[in-house]
């Protein structure tokens, strides 16, 4: 049986999403658009979930659209919202570290004719408000700012993030797709305008996401004619999906004290282990406030596409980043943005632990972790 240390990437699904899918999946089979008993059902159930969900980010029911995940919740977020709000300008604030989805949509929007403003981050990947305030235009239309990233786990601040751009009436988009279900997230306390949540991150199923935009906000969805989601998306909604997604999501909810606790311990026990055995292993954002289930390492020297296939093949999972840039073979983008040579950003990898993560699984990976440092040295010595 392999160790699994690749949770930022996708989670297992749990027993009790599985068995709502199947539930649902059995009894509530009706499309939810559709004006029969069948449909009425189905649709009684989304509204039950929409609920649900927008309770647990301290936002409106009528604010949440449910869509296929984390990607194509940032990609409708940031369309829908240019689209509605024209009037306020064609400047956008991003930074340089944002999760692919989010990246690319910039980069294309510059080409559109958008002025895009990519702003730095520190050593350890946040930014400074200093430099945001002092990026704002009045022609700054909407700023997105990941609340997490996703291959360090570091947390950006959001909340100030927030009260400035509230007082400048500027839209405020986040990427919360590695905080939700980890952490409490308030969109009233962090004034956020939409964020978006994907399902398999917290033991749900893949393809099922959400994206919450203010209602009080004006947006345009970019699929023209769409009839789903309040016009927000075409298609046929996944009503199993979301009520899987739901499911996880209730599971978790009351236990994130109780994780985050455990993460901490497995965390401090990982680093100490590192450092009683002088490995040449750097931790991105070592002593900063972050997400304590993932860890970004660089072993000196060694690449870390080839750290991940040799902890493969000792039956270990792990990553290099994110898997939506897997393939590439690019160093990573946050690497590089918080100071890193290409060389260095080449060496990133990211493990992340889950609920089934034990101290004996980082035992066998430091052991592994540990033999490869040393097959290095060999070579190179």
């Amino acid at each position: 049986m392999m160790i699994y240390l690749d949770n930022a990437a996708t989670t297992p699904m749990s027993k009790e999403a599985l068995e709502a899918y199947q539930q649902v999946a059995r009894h509530y089979y009706g499309n939810s658009s559709s004006l029969h008993d069948y449909g009425s059902a189905s649709a009684n159930l989304l509204q039950t979930c929409r609920s649900e969900l927008s309770r647990m980010i301290s936002g409106k029911a009528e604010g949440i659209y449910f869509t296929s995940g984390g990607s194509e919740s940032n990609y409708l977020a940031i369309r829908s919202l240019l689209t509605g709000n024209e009037q306020k300008g064609k400047h956008i604030i991003t930074t340089q570290t944002e999760h692919a989805s989010i990246h690319t949509l910039c980069k294309t929007l510059e080409k559109e004719g958008y002025e895009v403003t990519w702003l730095p981050v520190d050593s350890n990947g946040i930014i400074a408000i200093s430099q945001l305030k002092a990026a704002l235009r009045e022609d700054t239309c909407l700023v997105t700012i990941h609340h997490a990233n996703s291959e360090t786990g570091i947390l950006q601040p959001l909340e100030a993030i927030g009260s400035l751009l509230k007082e400048k009436n500027i839209l405020f988009h986040s990427d919360c797709v590695q905080t939700f279900g980890k952490i409490r997230i308030d969109v009233e306390k962090l004034h956020l305008t939409s964020l978006s949540i994907s399902a398999h991150k917290i033991y749900g199923p893949k393809g099922v996401g959400a994206l919450y935009i203010d209602p009080k906000v004006s947006w345009k969805s970019p699929y023209q004619g769409a009839t789903h989601e309040s016009g927000m998306r075409p298609g046929t909604v996944d009503v199993p999906g979301v009520a899987s997604f739901v499911t996880a999501a209730q599971v978790l909810e009351p236990l994130m004290q109780d994780r985050r606790e455990k993460y901490e311990m497995l965390r401090i026990f990982f680093l100490k282990q590192i450092h009683k055995a002088w490995l040449p292993i750097t931790i991105e954002g070592e002593n900063l406030k972050g997400l304590p289930h993932i860890l970004g390492l660089r072993i000196a020297g060694v690449e870390g596409q080839h750290v991940m296939l040799e902890c493969n093949r000792k039956g270990i999972a792990i990553s290099t980043g994110s898997a939506c840039q897997v393939g590439s073979q690019s160093p990573s983008r946050t690497m590089l943005a918080t100071g890193k040579t290409v060389d260095q950003a080449h060496e990133f990898i990211r493990i992340s632990f889950g609920i089934h993560t034990t101290i004996n699984d980082l035992e066998v990976t430091l052991q592994a972790l540990k033999e490869i440092i040393e097959e290095r040295m060999k070579r190179s010595g």
